[in-house]
């Protein structure tokens, strides 16, 4: 993907309602997120899991640091509310850093007052859980990374 058109979904970004947006070319993948409305927008191409490129867009201000994320991405397959555990106070389904199995409860989404278990799509470990319990989630946002 040349500069230019990354450029064009910075500013598109950037200039709209929209917080995230992912493309996934032959070339690559790129992820644009837009932290908040202080920061501009960043995003990461990557062109083979093992290799990446990361990029900022301009910042008015200090440049924020732009993480890269290695390892498979568990999605949420709907649009409701995220939950870590069965029931409030109760221990979370999965921790950073537990190891799970391919079919594992990963968390609960509540959608249309029906508790949707997800599961591991992977076996692995959880390097890292992306979403806060009780958020709002919608279809496709990650929730887990898992290595």
């Amino acid at each position: 993907m040349d500069l230019r058109k990354l450029k064009t979904l910075i500013d598109l970004v950037s200039e709209s309602n929209v917080s995230e947006l992912e493309i996934t070319e032959a070339e690559g993948k790129v992820r644009i997120v837009k932290a908040s409305a202080a920061i501009a927008p960043q995003f990461v191409q990557m062109t083979t899991p093992v290799a990446s490129v990361a990029v900022a867009g301009p910042v008015a201000t200090a440049e924020p640091a732009v993480a890269i994320e290695t390892g498979h991405i568990t999605k949420s397959p709907m649009v409701g509310t995220f939950y870590r555990s069965a029931t409030p106070g109760a221990k979370s389904f999965v921790e950073m850093g537990d190891a799970v199995k391919e079919g594992d409860t990963l968390c609960i989404i509540e959608a249309m007052k029906i508790l949707n278990e997800i599961e591991a799509d992977k076996t692995g470990t959880i390097k890292r859980v992306l979403a806060e319990n009780g958020q709002a989630v919608e279809y496709g946002q990650p929730l887990f990374i898992i290595e």
